[in-house]
């Protein structure tokens, strides 16, 4: 059984270029939640030269739009979101510094070729599991645009939060070594 990795989410920029398609890794500290209407958003920042929510250089934004806290906790349910969706704004986020991005599902041959250039790292959460991630989640926090409801900006911090590899800097993509790997069979 392959040996999984704590790695702190500040640290991820240094360690991605170590990571391997496939690997498994408990991810602990801050990242952030953007997904589809945050990311136009944050393009338009940049486009116009305004301030972004949150510096990407060694950032990890989460593809997630967590549901409201039950009492007592401080996130609800906060399963991955469909990666794709965010396809056209990966790859200028991570030529800006973004060190991961966190999701489900396949992504273009631009973003893995971004993900290569950038020497970051694309890793997948179980999808359909967003309650049990949730138990991962220790702080939430509201950091922009809070008009977009579950798909505001938030800093989350996470503590052993499970993710395997799916595209590594090296080039790596899980989708395309699982398809070989089933047809070889």
């Amino acid at each position: 059984m392959a040996e999984i990795r704590h790695i702190n989410a500040q640290e991820l920029k240094q360690c991605a270029k170590e990571l391997r398609v496939g690997d498994k890794i408990l991810l602990s500290g801050y990242v952030y939640t953007a997904r589809d209407a945050a990311h136009k958003r944050i393009a338009a920042l940049l486009d116009e030269g305004g301030e972004l929510p949150f510096p990407l250089e060694g950032a990890v934004i989460y593809y997630a739009g967590p549901t409201p806290a039950p009492p007592g906790k401080p996130i609800g349910s906060c399963g991955p979101t469909t990666s794709g969706r965010m396809d056209p704004y990966a790859p200028r986020f991570l030529d800006a510094g973004l060190a991961a991005m966190i999701g489900k599902g396949e992504r273009s041959q631009a973003v893995r070729d971004a993900v290569t250039r950038n020497q970051a790292v694309y890793l997948c959460a179980v999808g359909g599991a967003g309650a049990l991630a949730a138990r991962c989640i220790k702080d939430m926090q509201v950091i922009a645009f809070e008009d977009l409801g579950c798909e505001s900006v938030k800093r989350l911090y996470l503590e052993d939060f499970p993710l395997v590899v799916c595209n590594d800097a090296q080039g790596g993509d899980l989708f395309s070594e699982g398809r070989r790997a089933f047809a070889a069979e």
